[in-house]
């Protein structure tokens, strides 16, 4: 599938109902195009099933609750729709992106309690988040743009307006020639990629940053466990820049990204060495088994 995003052949389950693609549309005083109410999920099949689809559910109604609206459908039905809109596509392994917002209703300023919740799930084929990077590695920027305090945003909901600061600090390293950007958080430690999770490896064990002001990826989770059941020692702790220079090893974890391996972030360079590399492969027969 090629081509503008609102220009596709398909169907998107929106409001309870499968339409037409090119009928997926909403009102321009939707509330949540003017005051980022919308919390999302993007999810990939692999075979006809969804991987952790029902976390992903799960996740979804709870980003909702922090973000003050509540969605109106059970995890059952949302679980149920994702699977109609699969098999309506006729996609096996495809991006999976639950959404839920408040839309236009008798509310057009800052609240918006009187305005009714929606939420559609669209599906379509996407490759590799990065490219040909999932092989020789991802080129990184570092963002001047810093990932905030706990105290200033609900920074363990999925929510559209989190991610302004994703969408510059991608744009500029992408004008950098970077395939994405590394951020740091509010206190100065490295925190995670624009939208993955980021691992590092010396002397056989892995260091990833506390997600405390941040998402905890149920990707990351995932090769977390996976790095554990193999008697790999993690330390999930909080890492400073100048460590950057000590690792050997780099890798992006995400739905979208799966396991990338980072070659580069700003002036420093690491391998694409064995545990990146089989990490990235269990991964991959993970999901699809």
């Amino acid at each position: 599938m090629a081509g503008s995003y609102d220009d596709r052949d398909g169907k998107i389950w929106m409001d309870g109902q499968l339409i037409d693609w090119r009928d997926a549309n909403v009102h321009i005083l939707t509330h949540a195009m003017h005051y980022a109410s919308s919390v999302f999920e993007g999810e990939r099949a692999y075979n006809g099933k969804i991987f952790k689809s029902r976390e992903h559910s799960e996740r979804l109604k709870r980003s909702a609750e922090m973000i003050d609206f509540e969605i109106p459908y059970t995890v059952d039905e949302i679980e149920a729709a994702k699977k109609a809109v699969l098999e309506a596509n006729g996609k096996s392994d495809a991006y999976v992106r639950a959404i839920a917002w408040r839309g236009v209703g008798e509310d057009m300023g800052v609240a918006s309690a009187r305005n009714p919740v929606r939420m559609a799930i669209a599906s379509w084929e996407w490759g590799a988040y990065y490219g040909d990077a999932k092989m020789k590695g991802a080129k990184l920027d570092i963002s001047k743009w810093k990932r905030p305090s706990p105290e200033t945003i609900p920074c363990h909901a999925k929510a559209a307006g989190l991610y302004m600061i994703c969408t510059m600090s991608k744009h500029a390293a992408e004008a950098k020639g970077c395939s994405d950007a590394m951020m740091f958080d509010y206190r100065g430690y490295v925190a995670e990629a624009t939208g993955a999770n980021i691992f590092f490896v010396k002397d056989g064990e892995v260091h990833t940053p506390t997600p405390d002001c941040f998402l905890n990826g149920l990707t990351r989770q995932t090769v977390i466990g996976m790095l554990r059941d193999r008697g790999v020692t993690v330390h999930e702790r909080h890492i400073m820049p100048e460590e950057l220079e000590g690792f050997e090893q780099c890798w992006l974890t995400g739905t979208a990204a799966e396991v990338t391996p980072v070659g580069q972030i700003g002036d420093y360079n690491f391998e694409v060495g064995a545990l990146t590399r089989d990490i990235a492969q269990s991964y991959e027969t993970l999901v699809r088994s």
